[in-house]
């Protein structure tokens, strides 16, 4: 049996096909934590003991091929985050730790992710750069062409340091990310929250459609990722 943690972003904290989970506060080293617990095609979703770690995003779009309503299986990321605890490894117990981070998004569960995408009308692409910001605030103009000058793709403000912290635990995490508006500068228009979440409201059945096609993909898959063994150096990952 898998153990899969889904992690919905803005305009999928809670679809209708996940309901009838049971809400759970989970005790961690980090404090409290609210999930939803379930089963879904033989497969358990939950927080402690999680192998796979599926995150979705509602992103701004710096590629004009990446347009609204596209899916992206995103390959690599550019990180602007600023202030967030970003790693285990910062405590006299655990001391500093080097990971390798080549690779953000595990190539395994990727694989699954755009399997599970070719057998759907949905229009997506298998590459893209994923530049994380800061937040809340939306980005300038004028960082948003820089981006674009680095190689970004698409720009949101999740993925970081989500995508590391799966790292250094040892669990495969990977990304789908959904377009709902070209970026600042891009946009014809100011950039709303409303703006997104309306977006959103447009692409959300297909994401539904994406989670259950992941949480029941049974097909073999070569492994060929290292995450369950990333910190094997420094002797795994401990809580």
């Amino acid at each position: 049996m898998r153990k899969i943690a889904i992690i919905g972003g803005t305009g999928i904290d809670n679809p209708d096909t996940l309901k009838g989970f049971e809400k759970k506060i989970i005790e961690t080293p980090f404090g409290k934590a609210l999930c939803n617990i379930g089963t879904m095609s033989g497969n358990q979703m939950k927080s402690l003991g999680t192998e796979e770690i599926f995150a979705t995003t509602a992103v701004g779009s710096l590629n004009p091929e990446m347009k609204a309503g596209h899916f992206v299986v995103c390959d690599n990321v550019l990180d602007f985050t600023k202030s967030r605890i970003n790693t285990f490894y910062d405590s006299p117990e655990r001391g500093v730790a080097h990971c390798d981070f080549t690779y953000p998004y595990c190539p395994t569960l990727r694989e699954k992710v755009i399997k599970c995408l070719e057998k759907t009308d949905i229009t997506f692409h298998k590459h893209g750069v994923y530049v994380c910001t800061e937040g809340p605030r939306f980005e300038s103009a004028a960082e948003i062409k820089m981006f674009a000058m680095l190689g970004g793709d698409l720009v949101g403000m999740t993925n970081m340091p989500e995508s590391i912290l799966a790292r250094e635990a040892e669990m495969c995490y990977t990304n789908c990310s959904i377009v709902t508006n070209m970026a600042a500068g891009i946009s014809p228009t100011p950039l709303s929250h409303k703006e997104v979440c309306d977006a959103m409201a447009l692409s959300i059945k297909n994401m539904e459609k994406l989670i259950l096609s992941f949480i029941a993909y049974e097909e073999p898959t070569e492994a060929k990722c290292n995450c369950h063994h990333a910190m094997q150096e420094f002797g795994g990952f401990k809580l």
